[in-house]
């Protein structure tokens, strides 16, 4: 680790000094680069001279905005890895690090010399990061993986979606960004122990065992009855468990309502004015409520469609029923909580104009959080890192750049 200060000043963030490789690209390894950025580190984002994947979507169907939402506080700079040059550049860089990180498919480094055995050989303290779809073994180590693709292999398209109509993804990327969450602790969890012994390690993640665990409703349902698979529930609960437990229709939307214990429900039942049902035996105790779902959804639905979403969730919020208006994304950008807290913050960036970027959802007592600096133009950190960390000096720097390594 180095003894950099991070660009608030001289207050310790948990990873100040640690310095990272990223040579990743879309979702899932970006995102956890980014957290580690955002927590103080160090981050190098290592492209191939054209630019990573999301950089060319964003030419052609708007993905600008991820990519620098993924990107904030990292130092561009380009090499062409599967050169002669290029790989020793990589690999004169990897014993100045502390973490590299990576989500090519399994093999592809290992076949341009740049695997973890390679830089393992030039720093064994260096902590190798691989997020894959499948993972470094196994019968699926080979598949071509996608969110999509994940989402399919891991259960979550199959429990999405209403019981008469198609099974559907889950609207967010959730199999990328449950792995890049994943690789994140997993790169941690490694630098903690290199603390303790000095010792670097491979450290892997898969994007479909990152999804597993999200599944417990509907894996508890199976074992309940494995010869009926479980059927998607909509927006009701996956082990159709609670009741109240939906997306209601409201005069301007719809509102989330929850009631999973008989408290809310007589509650509800007297915002509601339907205090004559509180000794109805299809509403008594959460077992026969969760036995009526169509008679509660019915009953509260008739009371929400008359008022507006944000009326509702006022109403039952104000009675310690959870409840939320289902808001769109023109809603979620402005959302003044987010603004509050920091969560998000408008910037102008000199590419994209003004975007709303997040912040890292982790906080750390005792220090301010970071100030989000636009993601970076392609390879406008080269001169600056690679003489900062190898020494190169302009006339091999030229020499590089002439020869399209960098």
């Amino acid at each position: 680790m180095t003894d950099s200060k991070s660009s608030a000043g001289a207050r310790h963030y948990p990873l100040q000094g640690v310095r990272v490789l990223d040579l990743t690209h879309i979702y899932n390894g970006p995102y956890a680069t980014f957290l580690m950025a955002m927590a103080g580190a160090e981050v190098v984002k290592l492209e191939p001279p054209t630019g990573e994947h999301l950089r060319h979507r964003a030419e052609s169907t708007g993905a600008e905005v991820p990519f620098a939402m993924l990107n904030a506080n990292k130092r561009s700079v380009t090499l062409d890895f599967k050169s002669d040059r290029g790989r020793k550049l990589l690999r004169a860089m990897a014993t100045k690090a502390d973490v590299f990180v990576e989500n090519f498919a399994p093999g592809v480094l290992d076949r341009n010399g740049i695997g973890y055995e390679n830089l393992s050989a030039v720093n064994s303290t260096l902590i190798y990061a691989s997020a894959t779809g499948y993972g470094l073994s196994g019968p699926y180590r080979d598949y071509p993986a996608m969110d999509l693709t994940v989402q399919a292999m891991s259960g979550v398209i199959a429990t999405t979606g209403f019981p008469e109509g198609l099974p559907v993804k889950a609207g967010p990327a959730v199999a990328d960004f449950f792995g890049g969450v994943h690789l994140y602790g997993a790169i941690v969890t490694a630098l903690f122990d290199r603390e303790r012994t000095g010792a670097g390690r491979l450290v892997e993640i898969s994007m479909q065992e990152s999804t597993y665990a999200s599944l417990s409703s509907s894996i508890g349902q199976y074992f309940k009855n494995p010869a009926s698979p479980p059927p998607r529930t909509g927006n009701s609960h996956s082990g159709f468990a609670e009741a109240p437990y939906n997306v209601y229709p409201a005069l301007d939307g719809y509102v989330a309502v929850v009631g999973n214990h008989d408290a809310h429900f007589q509650r509800l039942l007297r915002i509601m004015g339907r205090e004559d049902l509180a000794e109805d035996p299809r509403f008594v105790g959460l077992a026969a409520r969760a036995s009526n779902i169509e008679a509660v959804d019915d009953l509260v639905s008739n009371w929400t469609r008359t008022r507006k979403k944000s009326e509702v969730a006022a109403q039952l919020i104000a009675a310690r029923i959870p409840s939320a208006p289902v808001r769109e994304i023109s809603e979620v950008v402005n959302d003044e909580h987010m603004h509050a807290r920091g969560a998000l913050e408008w910037i102008d960036h000199p590419r994209y104009g003004r975007i709303a970027v997040q912040r890292s959802p982790m906080r750390f007592s005792g220090t301010d959080p970071i100030p989000l600096e636009p993601s970076a133009d392609l390879g406008a950190d080269n001169d600056e890192v690679y003489a900062d960390w190898l020494g190169l000096d302009e006339d091999k720097l030229r020499s590089l750049r002439e020869a399209g390594v960098i």
